[in-house]
């Protein structure tokens, strides 16, 4: 199956077609799509089209600067997350790397650059991309799980105020349909604690390129084996 991380391409920006065809020559053997943009206005337009894993963007363009240009996706919300690389050339001013983080680009390379070490940085994006959406897979399949077992105010679905179902004094209390006994207030405590985990966890992922990757595959794995036990003692 296609997912997300498969088909987010890499976007170069630059206004001129020799560099935009050394970019595509360097980037061709990741295995991702290369999509062009001759301009900050035509990049915008297509990152709000497309998803795209990591952004290339030349500082010294006409209009739209590479600084501006770098803002602006900054500054959207369905973009501010992607992963921004300027390039420029050798004789610049030599702020220019602290202007370009300061507008929230990850990384600053002066060419001449070397294709490797371009391949290899992009390359780490690509692969932060698809962690991050592997993980925040994982924690949506894990809230989905937790919703369909916490029913509203802790009690299996079908059942009357009370978990009785009009039950009698002395009686057995009443399970839903499926044979899945009632939660009890230590399950309830315990499928509380691991949603607040899932809330926290999508913030973090939300935030992800500064965080700390085998970290969160840890805490996503660690709440697996919590709702795991937690429906086995259900079951049981």
């Amino acid at each position: 199956m296609t997912t997300a991380s498969d088909t987010a391409g890499i976007l170069i920006v630059d206004d001129m077609e020799e560099n935009l065809v050394a970019l595509e020559a360097v980037l061709g053997s990741l295995s991702h799509r290369v999509v062009r943009a001759r301009s900050g206005e035509e990049a915008l337009k297509a990152m709000l089209r497309e998803e795209f894993a990591v952004v290339l963007i030349d500082v010294l363009m006409p209009g739209m600067n590479g600084f501006e240009t770098a803002a602006n996706i900054k500054g959207l919300d369905q973009t501010k997350d992607v992963p921004i690389i300027l390039l420029t050339g050798a004789s610049v001013d030599p702020n220019y790397a602290y202007r370009g983080y300061t507008v929230g680009a990850a990384d600053f390379l002066i060419k001449p650059f070397d294709p490797w070490l371009l391949r290899t940085k992009v390359n780490v994006f690509l692969e932060l991309h698809r962690k991050n959406q592997q993980l925040a897979a994982q924690a949506d399949q894990l809230k989905r799980l937790l919703t369909s077992e916490n029913r509203p105010g802790g009690e299996p679905a079908g059942t009357a105020p009370g978990g009785t179902r009009g039950a009698q004094e002395g009686e057995e209390p009443a399970t839903v349909a499926s044979g899945t006994p009632e939660a009890g207030p230590g399950e309830e405590r315990r499928l509380t604690d691991i949603t607040a985990q899932l809330a926290e966890l999508e913030l973090l992922l939300r935030d992800a390129r500064g965080t700390d990757q085998s970290n969160l595959a840890d805490r996503v794995a660690e709440l697996e084996r919590s709702v795991g036990r937690l429906m086995t003692s259900r079951g049981g």
